[in-house]
C-alpha cells in the first residue's frame, strides 16, 4: 500500500511539474508576442491554456483520491492539501500568460510605445521564480521557497518603475496613452505572476517546515 501511496504521489509531482513547465512557455511566448511582434504565436499561448485546465482537473482529481484512499498524515498531507493550492496557483499564471497575449495582440494595431527593457526583465524574474518555486514545492526544498520570496520585491520595484515611465511618458505624448495603458496592464499581469510564484514557494514552506509564512506570520508573536 505504502508503495503505490509513493507511485502516485511521483505521478502526481510529474503532473505539476509538466503544467508548471506548460505556463512558463505561455509566458515565455506571451512576451514573444509583445517584444517582437510576433502574433503567430498568440495561437500557441491559447493551445497551451487548455492543456493547463485539462491538467488541473486531473492533478485535483488525483490529490482527492490520494487523501481519500491513504488517509495521509502530517507532512504527507501537508503536500497534498499544498499541491491543491499550488495546482491553482499555477492555472491562474496560464490565465495570466493568456490576459498578457491577449493585451500584445492588441497592441500590434499601435506604434511600438518604447524600446522594451524593464518589461523583459520582470519577465525573466518571474519565470525564475515560478521554476524555482515549483522546484521547491515538489522537492520540499524551503531554501530554495525562500529564495523565491526574496525575489518577489525585485518585481514589484520593476512594475513600480514601468508605470512611472509610462505615466510620464504619456503627459508627453498623449497619442500613445492607450498604447501605453496597455503595457502598464502587462506588468501589472508580470507582478502577479511573481505573487502566485510567491504563493507555491509559500506553500513549499509549509509543508517542510509546517510554518504559514504567509503575510509574515512566523514573525508576528503569538498571543
Amino acid at each position: 500500500m505504502e508503495r503505490h501511496f509513493d507511485e502516485q504521489l511521483a505521478g502526481l509531482k510529474a503532473l505539476l511539474i509538466k503544467m508548471s513547465a506548460l505556463a512558463e512557455l505561455m509566458i515565455t511566448d506571451a512576451l514573444r508576442v509583445l517584444v517582437n511582434r510576433d502574433a503567430a504565436t498568440a495561437e500557441v499561448v491559447a493551445r497551451h491554456e487548455q492543456l493547463v485546465n485539462d491538467l488541473q482537473i486531473e492533478v485535483d482529481e488525483l490529490c482527492l483520491t490520494l487523501i481519500a484512499t491513504h488517509q495521509p498524515v502530517a507532512g504527507d498531507l501537508r503536500y497534498l492539501l499544498g499541491a491543491v493550492k499550488t495546482n491553482t496557483d499555477i492555472e491562474r499564471l496560464a490565465d495570466l500568460a493568456v490576459n498578457i497575449c491577449e493585451k500584445a495582440v492588441i497592441l500590434l494595431n499601435y506604434p511600438p510605445v518604447k524600446p522594451f527593457v524593464i518589461i523583459p526583465e520582470m519577465a525573466a524574474i518571474t519565470n525564475g521564480m515560478v521554476k524555482d518555486s515549483l522546484h521547491a514545492y515538489v522537492n520540499r526544498d524551503a531554501t530554495l521557497a525562500r529564495s523565491v520570496l526574496a525575489r518577489d520585491d525585485e518585481v514589484d520595484n520593476r512594475k513600480r518603475r514601468v508605470t512611472n515611465e509610462l505615466a510620464e511618458h504619456i503627459r508627453h505624448f498623449p497619442e500613445t496613452t492607450t498604447a501605453a495603458l496597455e503595457l502598464i496592464l502587462v506588468a501589472r499581469d508580470l507582478e502577479r505572476i511573481g505573487d502566485h510564484a510567491t504563493n507555491i514557494a509559500e506553500n513549499a514552506i509549509f509543508v517542510v517546515q509546517g510554518k504559514d509564512v504567509r503575510h509574515n506570520a512566523e514573525l508576528r508573536p503569538r498571543e
